[in-house]
């Protein structure tokens, strides 16, 4: 291969890289759309009032915690998880398992109706980003890798949620 050759696969490549992370800022306006009667809308003023520094940059900046740091990965008791930022509840105590990612793991939402989800491309390959269907905060992404039924891994942020037990 000449230089020239090298020099225009490697630009369009790079092209390409640079073409799958705009996407996400891209997909991050149009695909959570939801029709939800009850759904909350705030500025992101209103949003940093309420939430933590920690919290408003994974609800509402798409952040990640570190893998590890949420006790909620260890919690145990029976209850449910609800959104941190509106207490939407959306994740049952009985879905929730120990995936051994260091962030909390379940194999279903409550109900379809209380997540969304869109193409993440923030790591450049496609992944499922999953939020809150009624303030749209992001939870964390689901995986092929779970267990049955669902076959689901919804690995999300400590962050995102609560915890309250039955």
């Amino acid at each position: 291969m000449n230089r020239r050759t090298a020099f225009f696969g490697l630009g369009a490549i790079g092209l390409g890289v640079a073409g799958a992370i705009s996407l996400r800022g891209e997909t991050s306006k149009t695909a959570l759309v939801s029709a939800r009667a009850d759904k909350i809308v705030k500025t992101e003023a209103e949003w940093r009032e309420i939430l933590s520094p920690a919290a408003f940059a994974v609800l509402r900046k798409e952040k990640t915690e570190r893998p590890f740091s949420s006790p909620l990965d260890r919690e145990k008791r029976e209850g449910i998880f609800h959104c941190g930022g509106c207490d939407l509840d959306l994740y049952s105590s009985e879905t929730k398992y120990d995936s051994r990612t260091g962030w909390p793991s379940f194999w279903a939402a409550i109900a379809e109706d209380r997540i969304g989800t869109k193409t993440d491309y923030y790591l450049v390959y496609p992944r499922t980003e999953v939020h809150c269907a009624r303030c749209e905060g992001h939870l964390g992404h689901i995986f092929a890798d779970g267990p049955q039924p669902t076959g689901k891994r919804h690995c999300l942020n400590g962050l995102s949620l609560t915890f309250k037990a039955a």
